[in-house]
């Protein structure tokens, strides 16, 4: 498996994170929770790229999905030792199949099952998850088990294609949305028209939406001075909410 170089480019977000740094099961998780009443008994499983639950963007999503009317948890199951920030500049050359060695699942799978053993201690019984980037690769794994309801992916990388889609196909009950755009080494064209192909007759229920223009990360690190770009990256995040709002 490998990465692309639009793996760790971007642009940082502005705004205030509205949200909290919390102990889930010993892991550290960035905490967003609605400050309407809401279903005490669901929650979104925000799985983030290689920056964590540390990167602004991401803290600023989970805030969004919160004032959505979901309990939304980024676990940190990068262990503290995510992609800095500033990697995404300019001229940054960061070595990431390096970090990547260190963070396979035999390292990431331990912290995110003891968050939602966690949560499930604390009455949770559905969740949802949204992946984006490397945090699609854990959506496809938890859905394969059937421990989520419902799925979103948004650019998503580390996929096996095609077959992890017919695996989706075979094992999964859970909904799958996945963002899709026009660049993305990771899932190009190609491989989005074999999703289509594999899951148009998914059952629980499958779309992918388009977003024309957008590079691999648009939806998480997308430069929002490009109409293109923001128009895809709140267009996505629209659309798994509304994703959320019906299957969930």
């Amino acid at each position: 498996m490998s990465f692309c170089k639009d793996c760790v480019r971007g642009v940082t977000h502005e705004g205030t994170p509205a949200g909290k740094w919390e102990k889930i099961g010993g892991v550290d998780c960035y905490v967003a929770t609605p400050t309407v009443d809401y279903p005490k008994d669901k929650a979104v499983l925000f799985l983030p790229d290689i920056f964590g639950p540390q990167l602004q963007n991401a803290q600023l999503l989970a805030d969004d999905y919160a004032a959505n009317g979901f309990k939304t948890i980024i676990p940190d199951y990068l262990n503290g030792d995510p992609i800095p920030a500033d990697a995404m500049g300019p001229g940054k050359d960061f070595d990431i199949m390096k970090w990547f060695g260190n963070h396979g699942q035999d390292k990431t799978e331990p912290p995110l099952n003891n968050v939602i053993a966690a949560l499930q201690s604390q009455g949770i019984t559905t969740f949802g998850a949204t992946g984006y980037c490397f945090g699609a690769r854990y959506v496809f794994n938890l859905a394969f088990e059937n421990r989520i309801a419902v799925a979103v992916c948004s650019h998503p990388s580390l996929l096996k294609v095609p077959d992890d889609l017919n695996k989706y196909k075979e094992a999964s009950k859970a909904p799958l949305l996945i963002n899709s755009c026009t660049h993305d080494e990771q899932f190009p064209p190609p491989s989005q028209a074999l999703a289509d192909e594999i899951l148009s007759s998914f059952e629980p229920g499958y779309k992918r939406e388009y977003w024309d223009g957008c590079t691999h990360g648009f939806a998480v690190r997308g430069d929002m001075s490009d109409p293109k770009v923001k128009a895809g990256k709140e267009g996505a995040f629209k659309a798994a909410v509304e994703w959320f709002q019906t299957k969930l």
